[in-house]
């Protein structure tokens, strides 16, 4: 291994978990720097209380809170569900939305108390490490990056756990826990353990934001959906945040069984993954954002749109939120949206989102010409005028 870079003073994300725990201890020991821990509340649901005491226990001179709910909802999942940015048809992409909020507000807190160097916690085999990277070179060039586990010796959570134990370095994690779990206002995903064998089933116990659909409610729950421009701005009526918006979503959708998804995806780094993930709000709103589209969506926006939609996905997975391709391909997206207005009306029912209707002032559906009772004025659809333009689409086609 080289020689390590000189660094004075590291901003590490920190969760308070085992593994930036260790990494904390490690990095004022192994580089003998000063560290500040960072921590980012993008709607973990974890306990933050106490977090700053224990990061200046372990050795920190500083812990930096950062509330991240609402621009996470506004800046980063919103944008993804007007773009329809699924990665691999399947995943709604919670975490690899998160990370280049984590990065931006990593970098602005680093510059803000003096660091010259980031670190973080992800491993050499996952997609993190190139989302925190990425972001990092692009926003904050000049800072000196270290990922510890590209690094040390420590090779399992067991290496961890002695590392504490040798060090008095106080966790509350345990050795039986049986997979990795991030967690956000997107979604939980579950990776690792006893999930790495793609043959076996996760156990219900498992999960958190939903109920399953055989535990679902037996009545199914209506709502109805309003969007401005492809942004989601209210359910039943009641206008709410972004962030406000999401986590009502998530309980309602969550509660009938919502958006469980299980899938071997690909890594941007050439492995494959398999990955349990719950995704209750925003399947209801990819689902709704679909359906208010199909009426105030020209025909040929919408098709040029599904088609950049994959590379939209496929660049927020890979990590490229921060390039010039993805800002030249987001300002498409949101070009698309102008005229994406109006309601959707769903219904959740054990594990299933229905679109009973949809309206909009600004809808392009026209029921006087699309009705098969009334063929419409015929200065707007003359039915004869279908003969030529059949005859014309089959010019090209060959004579068998």
């Amino acid at each position: 291994m080289s020689a390590r870079r000189r660094v004075k003073r590291v901003c590490l994300a920190y969760s308070g978990g085992l593994d930036t725990s260790v990494i904390l201890h490690w990095l004022i020991h192994s580089y003998e720097c000063e560290v500040v821990a960072y921590t980012a509340d993008v709607g973990q649901e974890e306990e933050l209380t106490g977090l700053p005491e224990k990061a200046r226990e372990t050795g920190a001179v500083d812990c930096v809170i950062r509330d991240l709910r609402e621009e996470f909802a506004r800046d980063f999942v919103f944008p993804a569900i007007r773009g329809g940015a699924i990665y691999e048809g399947t995943y709604l992409l919670g975490t690899a939305l998160a990370r280049p909020l984590i990065a931006k507000h990593h970098v602005e807190v680093a510059l803000e108390t003096g660091c010259d160097a980031v670190a973080h916690g992800a491993t050499g085999k996952g997609n993190d490490q190139v989302r925190f990277e990425l972001a990092f070179r692009a926003l904050a060039p000049d800072l000196h990056i270290i990922a510890p586990w590209r690094e040390w010796d420590i090779r399992s959570r067991s290496d961890c756990f002695a590392y504490c134990e040798k060090y008095k370095i106080p966790v509350t994690a345990t050795l039986e826990k049986p997979y990795s779990i991030d967690r956000n206002l997107m979604h939980v995903s579950y990776e690792g353990g006893v999930l790495e064998d793609p043959w076996c089933a996760p156990d219900e116990s498992m999960f958190i934001m939903t109920n399953s659909p055989e535990k679902a409610p037996d009545l199914p729950a209506e709502i109805v959906i309003a969007f401005e421009r492809g942004t989601p701005v209210s359910i039943d009526g009641e206008t709410l945040s972004p962030a406000q918006l999401l986590h009502k979503l998530n309980a309602l959708a969550g509660e009938h069984g919502v958006g469980r998804v299980d899938m071997v995806e690909n890594r941007f780094v050439g492995l494959k993954s398999r990955g349990v993930y719950e995704t209750p709000g925003g399947t209801v709103l990819h689902i709704a954002h679909r359906a208010i589209e199909s009426i105030t969506l020209d025909r040929e926006v919408m098709h040029e749109r599904d088609r950049l939609s994959p590379r939209y996905a496929e660049m927020i997975y890979n990590g490229f939120w921060y390039s010039p391709e993805m800002k030249v391909l987001r300002a498409l997206m949101e070009a698309s949206q102008e005229n994406v207005t109006g309601e959707v009306r769903l219904s959740l029912y054990k594990g299933n989102v229905r679109v009973n209707g949809r309206r909009s002032p600004v809808s392009l559906y026209d029921a006087a010409q699309s009705s098969f009772e009334d063929a419409g004025p015929e200065d707007t659809y003359d039915q004869r005028d279908a003969t030529g333009f059949i005859r014309l689409q089959g010019l090209r086609l060959p004579k068998l």
